[in-house]
């Protein structure tokens, strides 16, 4: 039998060099999407989420019907400047909250989800 500490697990590595559920930073792909997704939306604005303990920063693009989407983005400043370059106005979440039309949004995609399985329910 092997002992292993809670410090010996701390301190192994993942991929990347990184330790096992350490932050992973923001990717090609992620900005990939950002552009992609605003590129496809209208009224579309962004809102940083800080970077935490388990989390690394964080941005949420709104578009004007409340649909959104997460990836992560770096920096504060890193946002500001996606934010720029295309024209989209960036807020920080922790001052304005999140915009009523996201929540709204999400709460139509709950009833949605339910209909649909409450009808798959029913047909099978």
């Amino acid at each position: 039998m092997v002992e292993v500490g809670l410090f010996d697990l701390l301190r192994r590595r993942g991929k990347g060099g990184r330790a096992n559920g350490g932050l992973r930073g923001a990717t090609d792909a992620d900005t990939r999407h950002l552009d992609e997704w605003a590129a496809t939306r209208r009224g579309v604005e962004a809102y940083v989420e800080p970077r935490t303990t388990v989390t690394e920063t964080t941005v949420v693009l709104v578009a004007h019907d409340g649909e959104w989407t997460r990836r992560r983005i770096g920096s504060l400043g890193t946002a500001q400047q996606f934010g720029r370059k295309r024209s989209i106005p960036v807020y920080e979440v922790a001052k304005t909250g999140y915009p009523k039309r996201m929540r709204e949004y999400t709460e139509r995609q709950r009833i949605l989800r339910r209909r649909q399985q409450t009808e798959r329910d029913s047909q099978g």
